[in-house]
């Protein structure tokens, strides 16, 4: 199982975060914070393509998943990537149903398998 899921987008880039935004709502989530990294990087004279981390979150579902660990807390929020690489535009998610790799001893039940076709689904809907 693959830790990521990465698609490729004939979108510009900025159209690519603007549709994972709307995307992110159309599924129920909502987006907490936006990382410009290529600019906070740029502060420090490191130069890097068009990089954004989007923070979502699910009250419901991360309310869900700290009450089987609350270590489950050092994987939030879900986050999904939009960058440049190559000439060419990525969106990129950590899949959720690894949480149970990290937490054998949490019942989860089906919420990482739920959660991660979700966050599947903003991607594939972004691309």
């Amino acid at each position: 199982m693959n830790f990521d899921y990465t698609v490729t987008t004939n979108k510009t880039f900025d159209e690519a975060v603007k549709t994972v935004e709307q995307e992110t709502k159309n599924a129920g989530f909502r987006v907490l914070f936006i990382h410009d990294v290529m600019k906070t990087l740029a502060e420090k004279d490191f130069t890097i393509e068009s990089f954004k981390i989007i923070e979502i979150c699910n009250a419901r579902n991360a309310y869900n998943a700290l009450q089987a660990d609350m270590k489950i807390g050092l994987c939030f929020p879900c986050k999904i990537n939009v960058y440049r690489k190559d000439g060419k535009t990525y969106i990129s998610g950590m899949r959720p149903i690894i949480l149970t790799q990290f937490f054998p001893e949490a019942n989860l039940g089906s919420l990482p398998k739920e959660v991660d076709e979700i966050i599947r689904g903003i991607i594939d809907k972004s691309k």
